[in-house]
């Protein structure tokens, strides 16, 4: 069992929203910022693709639980065989008429894979890219989140606490899924777990031949992302600066979603190892935890800082003050 970003899957779940005419009320500020963008990429095509249905296509989900960049993701898409292309499609429309843009794109075959790439590529560039850190940030700290689930109670309390949808019956993950009814052996196939900021409240189920199951469910944290920016420009007067300093205030405010030294630099206007001196001060006073994803360690406040925040008035908590 393992946990794979996915930049794709992202792509996807958010296309699904908008062809749902119901985007979250959570993700009405990503909405606003992207609309215009929009304009400019072939939606009438993708919504073909990726329409609200009860399915998504196959090739769709093997390309985005592939751990990769959005680029090695694309690429599977557009070397995809065009059969199963087809065969997608057809499932995902079933009895409703495919509309012409679905239409075209099988009758392309290989060309048609590609176009579709091309399109993902422009949506992505327009409404992902541009908060992919944002959104990372948030993913990497729900992974942290599952590994104390796991740590704590077992891979039964991790299961348990990604959907309502899931359960664990001793040996049997149950996916309560009303419209659909098939069991699938996973011994010795694996389990690719894939936390989606765009997933809620939905969860997404792939289990296809010669390839691990995927679960795309809706991550924790959504709630810190486009919300409402109400800092003090005046922070460095208030009481946490007081308190703490200037420089270790502020940094403690950016940290409500994960962050390197290297983010936090960037973000702030300071030398790494100024943040990094800071950093060490506010961990051995409880008031910042860490842990290493990948290459990078990841910072993020403890419910004391975040008490302490609150109590300040100052609006830290929202996110990072601009750079003085």
């Amino acid at each position: 069992m393992r946990f794979a970003f996915s930049p794709l899957a992202e792509v996807i779940e958010s296309l699904y929203q908008l062809s749902s005419g119901r985007v979250s009320p959570l993700h009405q500020g990503w909405l606003e910022a992207t609309r215009d963008g929009l304009r400019g990429v072939d939606m009438e095509l993708l919504g073909a693709v990726v329409p609200a249905s009860a399915y998504v296509a196959d090739f769709l989900f093997v390309a985005a639980t592939d751990a990769g960049t959005i680029d090695d993701q694309l690429r599977l898409v557009a070397e995809s065989p065009v059969a199963g292309i087809r065969a997608d499609l057809a499932a995902v429309w079933g009895r409703e008429p495919m509309p012409a843009p679905a239409r075209t794109l099988a009758a392309e075959g290989a060309a048609g894979a590609r176009r579709l790439a091309d399109a993902l590529w422009r949506y992505w560039s327009v409404a992902i890219e541009p908060h992919w850190r944002e959104l990372r940030a948030v993913l990497e700290d729900d992974v942290a989140y599952r590994a104390g689930r796991l740590t704590g109670g077992g891979v039964d309390a991790l299961l348990s606490s990604l959907h309502p949808e899931v359960s664990v019956r001793g040996e049997i993950l149950r996916i309560d899924k009303p419209r659909h009814s098939v069991d699938h052996d996973l011994a010795g196939d694996g389990l690719v777990l894939v936390p989606s900021v765009f997933a809620w409240p939905n969860l997404m189920v792939d289990k296809g031949p010669d390839r691990p199951a995927s679960l795309i469910y809706a991550c924790r944290g959504v709630g810190t992302l486009w919300g409402g920016d109400s800092r003090d420009a005046d922070y460095a007067d208030d009481a946490l600066s007081a308190l703490l300093g200037h420089s270790r205030a502020a940094i403690l405010s950016c940290l409500a979603l994960p962050k390197s030294t290297t983010d936090l630099a960037r973000e702030l206007g300071q030398s790494a190892p100024s943040v990094s001196f800071h950093l060490s001060v506010l961990r051995r006073n409880g008031l910042v935890t860490s842990w290493r994803s990948g290459r990078r360690v990841l910072y993020r406040h403890t419910p004391l800082a975040s008490g302490l925040l609150g109590a300040s008035g100052s609006g830290f908590e929202r996110g990072c003050p601009d750079p003085a």
